[in-house]
């Protein structure tokens, strides 16, 4: 059998493949322009992110503790477009189709981690603003550096367990017929049900993950601002409500483009068309990190006033050198 099929180490009753093959599109031409595409938007999206870090790590005025919300948001950002869009180019643009086993674990892993990541990212600015709009006058108090960087760190620890968990439950599957994968990543959904043995332990985690990641964040973030609501309604100034709420734009901002397609796509599941599928859970890889840092400069005011402070001093130094 060895001899038939090369492709496969066998050992006993257990084969694991050498590679796996990404289908990507199916039946569908011309789609190395929408390869172009997402190249464009992943050079856009890398500089604005590296530019909203570069600007909070270089003004002392943005030392505010959401700023390591932000911030963390915009590496997030970052990690996982480069995980993902330059993999899915060198697969699809240059016919790479044939990726080795251990490579598609590491593709997987660094994919659903920032994922996971972008979703508790959004809790963690949801908790801003819900201190900052119930409770202004601890706001300080509730919202310090120790406590946003205990979030975060809880949120980066708890992603990359839970996906570990998951690729080492892929690991004991055994694929004996097609190792062709459904997608246009090592999409852990289309792995497992490839499996020969027993899968029933990654069926389990395959809901799991998405109800953490994806629908408890949401849960948490619509339960928030509930709370948000009722405290405005209670405000008798009306001018102190629409302000409150403009501070909460950016934010909602962000939730609706982040979790609006993926919901989509995870609840329609088997529903929805394998090309619809892949290119809406691609557009919602690459366009968030797109939006996110736009979104956070358009509608935050410190930001956009250190980004004038930067460029008045690097004005003023060539002006000095000059």
């Amino acid at each position: 059998m060895d001899l038939v099929n090369p492709f496969f180490v066998k050992n006993n009753t257990f084969i694991q493949p050498a590679y796996f093959i990404i289908s990507g599109f199916i039946g569908l031409p011309n789609m190395k322009y929408y390869y172009v595409f997402l190249f464009f938007v992943f050079i856009i999206s890398v500089l604005a992110n590296v530019a909203v870090m570069t600007v909070i790590c270089l003004d002392h005025n943005l030392r505010a503790p959401k700023y390591v919300a932000v911030f963390n948001l915009a590496f997030v950002d970052l990690i996982g477009s480069c995980a993902l869009v330059p993999k899915v180019l060198d697969i699809f643009l240059f016919n790479h189709y044939y990726v080795p086993y251990n490579d598609c674990m590491t593709f997987l892993f660094f994919c659903y981690v920032c994922l996971s990541m972008q979703a508790l990212n959004l809790v963690a600015l949801c908790y801003d603003r819900l201190m900052a709009i119930m409770f202004p006058l601890h706001y300080h108090v509730k919202v310090t550096h120790k406590i946003m960087f205990s979030m975060i760190t809880f949120f980066w620890l708890c992603a990359i367990t839970c996906v570990l968990i998951a690729i080492g439950l892929l690991t004991r599957l055994s694929f004996c017929k097609s190792v062709v994968i459904n997608s246009y990543f090592c999409d852990h959904g289309q792995i497992y049900k490839l499996a020969c043995n027993d899968n029933f332990p990654n069926f389990v985690i395959s809901y799991f993950l998405p109800f953490l990641f994806l629908w408890m964040p949401l849960i948490i973030i619509f339960s928030s601002y509930v709370c948000i609501g009722y405290t405005l309604a209670q405000v008798v100034a009306a001018q102190e409500r629409v302000k409150a709420l403009r501070t909460c734009t950016a934010h909602l901002s962000l939730v609706v483009i982040y979790f609006f397609p993926i919901l989509i796509t995870f609840t329609m599941g088997s529903g929805i068309h394998p090309n619809a599928r892949i290119i809406n859970l691609s557009l919602t890889s690459v366009i968030p990190p797109l939006l996110n840092p736009i979104i956070y400069v358009l509608h935050t005011q410190e930001i956009r006033l250190s980004i004038k402070r930067i460029l008045k001093g690097r004005n003023k130094a060539k002006i000095m050198v000059k």
